[in-house]
């Protein structure tokens, strides 16, 4: 069945997404939820457990949070119909073989920066988190296009 990877950076709109594909009967996961991913050191790459909220200074220069492509071969193994994961991950390369579609959300910068600066999750309201993810931002849709016209060209 397809499987379908939802994407974008944060503040895009895959929560939101996701959450309305489900209310519309869909089955649709959110990665960050869904036992997906995982957090580990970037230098060692050992799986580390999140030491709470909010996170100390520097977290997320000395930790990545990459998926589990285990969870989602499992996922697309019990798949009946159409699935929708939305999320976004350091390795994405690395999973994307195993989805039918992808769609990447894109945002102007001063919603985007609305959206981090409201949003109920605190990931984005720090401006250690905020500034990369912005700058992430500006060239996130050129990024992908790039990515899929090679992708594209290779089938």
């Amino acid at each position: 069945m397809p499987l379908i990877w939802v994407t974008g950076t944060p503040g895009a709109g895959k929560s939101a997404v996701c959450g309305v594909l489900q209310a519309r009967g869909h089955e649709a996961y959110d990665a960050d939820t869904g036992g997906f991913r995982y957090w580990r050191r970037r230098d060692t790459k050992e799986r580390v457990d999140l030491p709470g909220r909010p996170l100390p200074p520097g977290w997320h220069l000395e930790h990545d949070m990459p998926m589990q492509r285990s969870a989602v071969e499992a996922l697309a193994r019990r798949a009946t119909g159409t699935v929708f994961l939305c999320g976004t991950v350091g390795n994405e390369l690395d999973v994307w073989d195993l989805f039918d579609q992808i769609i990447c959300l894109v945002v102007d910068e001063a919603t985007l920066r609305h959206r981090l600066a409201t949003r109920d999750d605190t990931y984005g309201k720090d401006p250690e988190i905020a500034a990369p993810v912005i700058e992430w931002n500006r060239t996130s849709e050129a990024s992908y296009r790039q990515v899929e016209s090679v992708a594209t060209r290779d089938i």
